[in-house]
């Protein structure tokens, strides 16, 4: 009895432009456990322009763009697909990306600390130096950013996934916006010291400064994150994102030294964004682990 040899059907991918339904690329025989990045250097070949990082490839033009993980055959396609390719722009990769957030902010920071001239008016000249609150203000705001750019360089390793320019160009002027204006009145000559009590408040900066940094998250992972002996990761029993907790009380004990309300208002527009962050990632655990812990929060222990 001659077995029949199993057959597997190869499949024909269509690109077409999201816009204007004008055929971009056919490729036939695409083999079926083809993934969508290898699509994507598929039409990479025909257009150089396009790299895969600035595809976005869909199912329908206003749908989910795919991702590259994704496995030709187990898309709800026919073994002729339909594809619709958006160009997302110029892309930089994630060390790019926080390189340029980070360096900004530090700089930034310095410029004003350093009182560059023509920042402030001349009628300052005289003034004492820098109260020592607002020498600690710098050098721990330069050791935060330093250990940041330190860990992108040496420490992390990123995905090859990218940012599109706008978005970079959006985010350091938010980052390097925010960093002049609250640096400006830190670093002012007439700045008003706080109270006394910013010795104490001097030392729980240093210790959240130190502790923000903590790096809770494997690169792409398929388990959810726990505590070990480390006591800084115990914050794993109560919330999902405690890189998030330790940088928001980082900031809100910057906020207490310095007492200067711009660094106040960065503190709770960081809180508002790393908030929906948390949230994001915090339904992604529940949705992907069955056995997640229910007495996890996403940011604040039995609160958020």
């Amino acid at each position: 009895v001659k077995h029949q040899q199993m057959y597997t059907p190869t499949f024909i991918v269509e690109v077409l432009d999201a816009t204007t339904k004008e055929q971009l690329c056919f490729l036939d025989k695409v083999d079926p456990h083809s993934t969508i990045g290898d699509i994507k250097s598929l039409f990479y070949k025909s257009y150089p322009q396009w790299y895969p990082a600035r595809q976005a490839l869909r199912l329908d033009t206003r749908g989910k763009s795919l991702r590259d993980d994704e496995v030709l055959q187990n898309l709800p396609v026919g073994t002729t697909a339909t594809m619709y390719f958006k160009d997302l722009g110029p892309q930089l990769g994630w060390t790019t990306v926080f390189f340029a957030e980070y360096i900004g902010v530090l700089l930034t920071y310095l410029v004003f600390f350093f009182r560059v001239p023509y920042i402030y008016s001349h009628t300052y000249a005289l003034t004492s130096g820098p109260h020592p609150v607002v020498k600690l203000a710098c050098v721990c705001h330069t050791f935060h950013y330093v250990k940041r750019l330190m860990e992108t360089i040496f420490v992390h390793r990123f995905s090859h996934g990218t940012m599109p320019l706008r978005t970079i160009v959006k985010n350091c002027a938010y980052y390097w916006g925010f960093s002049a204006w609250l640096a400006y009145y830190i670093n002012h000559p007439l700045y008003t010291p706080p109270c006394k009590s910013s010795h104490f408040n001097s030392r729980l900066l240093i210790c959240e400064f130190l502790l923000r940094n903590l790096r809770t998250e494997g690169f792409r992972v398929r388990r959810f994150p726990t505590p070990t002996k480390n006591p800084f990761t115990w914050l794993f029993f109560f919330v999902s994102c405690p890189n998030y907790t330790y940088e928001v009380g980082a900031w809100l004990s910057f906020t207490v030294m310095t007492q200067c309300l711009p660094v106040a208002i960065y503190t709770l527009f960081g809180f508002i964004q790393m908030t929906i962050w948390a949230k994001v990632k915090h339904r992604a655990y529940i949705r992907e682990f069955k056995d997640y812990p229910t007495v996890r929060m996403a940011i604040i222990p039995l609160i958020l």
